[in-house]
């Protein structure tokens, strides 16, 4: 609690991009999907994407103090009103910041179409892997952060706690967005508790209703609990979104950040439905 009250900016920094080295390693070591495409554009593209997330948090992080000062003031939110411990506000605390900051926010933006045109450019890479999980469209990333203000209300959360959930939530979707390949009896393991690689990768299918499942980022039992946790073979997975397929538009910075204002394209009807 200490620590993540008082969380150094250059610590925040450190896992951040101490993360993406690391999971970039890996994938290097064991990839599920073997790079033929241009790593380096590639990965530059999604980096520019991961700063303008930062630069948008960095400018609206004064709200998310004055929110979690007022609510650890007026003792309000789930965790003050149950008269959570420190173990259990970390832990059950951590669960909500999840569902309500993470995984609700995920399941509307798929929902709503104004919402959808902002989130789809994260669904428009072709090539998903570690630095997949930062490409947000800048729109996205106030949208984001006003999902989490909203969870820091909802659930009475401290800074700490803030920023423990932050911290959880860069790690955890740096490492479900990694192209490294895991035995299958650990992904299953591990999928029990959090989300894996082998689980929300399928979210990332060019087509529906594979792209319409779990939409899980720390903990994987969200998706088991509302029904949308869907299991396929990760080796016919086809990344992208089937309405964006050109490459060149989905590589193109300044295309990508006019998307969401081009009109919706409606989805594609399909004869036959799709098993993975």
């Amino acid at each position: 609690m200490a620590y993540f009250s008082h969380m150094p900016t250059p610590h925040r920094a450190g896992v951040l991009f101490g993360g993406l080295a690391l999971f970039f390693m890996i994938e290097n070591a064991i990839p599920l999907f073997k790079a033929t495409y241009n790593r380096v554009g590639h990965t530059g593209l999604n980096l520019f994407f991961t700063l303008t997330t930062i630069i948008i948090n960095f400018l609206m992080a004064g709200i998310l103090v004055a929110c979690a000062v007022w609510v650890e003031t007026n003792q309000f939110g789930i965790l003050p009103w149950i008269g959570a411990s420190p173990l259990v506000a970390a832990i059950f605390g951590l669960m909500l910041m999840d569902f309500f900051g993470a995984w609700l926010a995920h399941y509307i933006e798929h929902q709503f179409v104004w919402l959808w045109q902002f989130h789809v450019i994260h669904h428009t890479d072709q090539h998903v892997d570690t630095t997949t999980g930062n490409r947000h469209h800048p729109g996205e990333s106030v949208i984001r952060f006003l999902f989490t203000t909203a969870a820091v209300f909802i659930v009475g959360a401290p800074m700490w706690l803030i920023f423990f959930y932050q911290t959880m939530s860069v790690v955890l979707t740096q490492f479900n967005h990694a192209n490294v390949k895991i035995p299958e009896w650990l992904d299953k393991v591990l999928r029990l508790v959090i989300c894996t690689p082998g689980m929300h990768r399928v979210h990332h299918h060019y087509r529906q209703p594979y792209s319409d499942s779990n939409f899980g980022n720390i903990f994987s039992f969200w998706d088991r609990i509302f029904g949308t946790y869907v299991v396929a073979d990760n080796t016919k997975l086809v990344y992208g979104v089937d309405t964006y397929m050109d490459e060149k538009e989905v590589t193109d910075v300044m295309t990508l950040l006019k998307i969401p204002f081009q009109g919706y394209r409606h989805q594609i009807d399909y004869k036959e439905e799709e098993k993975l």
